[in-house]
């Protein structure tokens, strides 16, 4: 075994005494790697160094920012088969999706390059005379981040892109479930010219980096992406911290796909399958909630049946694999609960929810689809985070419209229909951040706003343009001519 990967703090790669092993979900026997595991002190020191980075970093040219960005993302483009290997190996996707996810992380990073030299303000005449208004945006100073494990190359990257790109410093903790492509992230933006202290990485336990960081004074903002009652957590720490923290929260999702009478059963089919079982269902934008009207429920459920015993789960890595497994023991095990649940509450389990043995020992389930649900049920209410999906059956559009929106949820939603009618009915409707028609719930572009409604999500939105109102602040300034 190699020596553990580190931590870097003020530019500089420092050691742990204890580390974490970084498990493949594939094949439990395949060590990844062994990542550092931080303390409080080496938040603390990831924190000062940081300060003492950003009087410079954020009166940077808007030239020496783009240049850091453009070359890291050109780094992570020439290497995204390697990076998706290493995600894949490390969380479970297929190969395919590993490096499309490198892939957009690249992407990421030359938008937001871009995105350096579109920084402007406004000038403007204020209504006393002879006096001007100057309308700028600044950085909001140092940005803490807490990352998932189920984006672990385009969340990080969609977060510390913008954050850099305004002039912020920045002290990131990944997943401790999945540390690698965030390390290898991280390696590729400090070797791409950032002065040491702007962007810090600090691995390890939640409950002891993640809560130093929600809590030290000179953490300016939090940008967390990871579960509701986290995401609550984070808020009201970030709340009570004197002074206050500005906050941004992505969290969960029971997203709707409603497939009405009209629509085109093989597209609402593939839209389904895709949006609800792909990445092995480990998305807060899967579609796990399936409505669908009478006259097309006994067709759709047929289809969908015959098209998931074509899908092969297996080894992220093998060539023919559509899905892999799930990320680690806990989460098979929740996802397992909630099959138990839906069969206690009168769900009828009509294809899968079953372990699969493979080559190599690893986490593998057979994708659960029950029929026979009701939109009360606990199964229908709340988030899986796995290849599980239930049908309900509605009798009209209207009906369809109100099931989706009764959930406690409002990131992504879907419409499989052929009608203009109803889909512009419900792109204007749904109680949704996002929404998808004759799409899948599960698949955003990277220089649009991302983020949702109600209990999804908290503060102002990420990726694209839109980034900016969480990572800068407005100043107006007054001139006496």
């Amino acid at each position: 075994m190699n020596a553990p990967f580190k931590n870097l703090i003020a530019g500089e790669w420092a050691g742990a005494a204890n580390a974490s092993r970084n498990i493949n979900p594939s094949n439990t026997n395949d060590v990844v790697g062994e990542y550092a595991q931080g303390t409080v002190e080496d938040l603390n020191n990831a924190v000062a160094a940081a300060k003492a980075a950003f009087p410079a970093w954020s009166r940077s040219t808007p030239q020496e920012r783009y240049e850091v960005l453009k070359k890291a993302s050109d780094e992570i483009l020439s290497r995204k088969d390697e990076l998706g290997r290493l995600l894949s190996r490390e969380e479970g996707k297929t190969l395919a999706e590993g490096i499309g996810e490198a892939t957009r992380a690249g992407q990421i990073f030359a938008f937001f390059a871009g995105e350096c030299l579109r920084l402007g303000g406004e000038m403007v005449p204020s209504v006393r005379p002879g006096v001007g208004v100057e309308i700028t945006r600044e950085p909001v100073g140092i940005v803490g981040m807490i990352t998932p494990w189920n984006f672990p190359i385009a969340i990080p990257a969609w977060k510390i892109a913008p954050a850099l790109a305004w002039g912020n410093c920045v002290v990131i903790k990944p997943a401790d479930l999945v540390p690698g492509s965030a390390w290898a992230l991280v390696d590729i933006i400090q070797r791409a010219g950032l002065p040491k202290g702007v962007l810090n990485l600090v691995m390890g336990r939640g409950s002891v980096v993640g809560q130093a960081l929600l809590e030290h004074k000179d953490v300016h903002a939090i940008s967390f992406t990871g579960s509701v009652p986290t995401g609550r957590k984070v808020a009201a720490a970030c709340i009570a911290s004197n002074p206050m923290k500005k906050v941004q929260l992505e969290m969960g999702g029971k997203n709707p796909l409603v497939v009405l009478d009209d629509a085109d059963l093989k597209v609402a089919v593939e839209v389904a399958v895709n949006g609800a079982f792909f990445s092995t269902g480990q998305r807060c934008t899967a579609s796990s909630r399936l409505i669908v009207q009478a006259g097309i429920h006994d067709r759709f459920v047929e289809a969908c049946i015959e098209r998931l015993k074509t899908v092969v789960v297996d080894d992220a890595l093998k060539s023919g694999t559509h899905i892999g497994p799930v990320v680690d023991q806990s989460q098979l095990d929740q996802d397992l609960k909630y099959i138990q649940i839906a069969k206690d509450e009168g769900g009828k389990l009509v294809f899968g929810g079953e372990l699969l043995k493979r080559e190599t020992p690893g986490f593998y389930l057979q994708p659960a689809l029950f029929t026979e649900t009701t939109n009360a049920m606990r199964i229908s209410r709340e988030e899986v985070f796995g290849p599980v999906a239930n049908i309900v059956r509605v009798k009209d559009y209207d009906e369809a419209l109100a099931i989706a929106n009764d959930t406690e949820f409002g990131l992504s939603s879907g419409i499989c229909t052929t009608s203009l009618k109803h889909a512009t009915h419900f792109k204007r409707n749904s109680e949704a951040g996002m929404v998808m028609v004759n799409l899948p719930t599960a698949g955003v572009d990277y220089h649009v706003p991302f983020g949702g409604r109600k209990g999804s999500s908290y503060g102002p939105r990420e990726q694209g343009a839109y980034a900016k109102e969480f990572y800068s602040t407005v100043k107006t300034a007054y001139t006496l001519a």
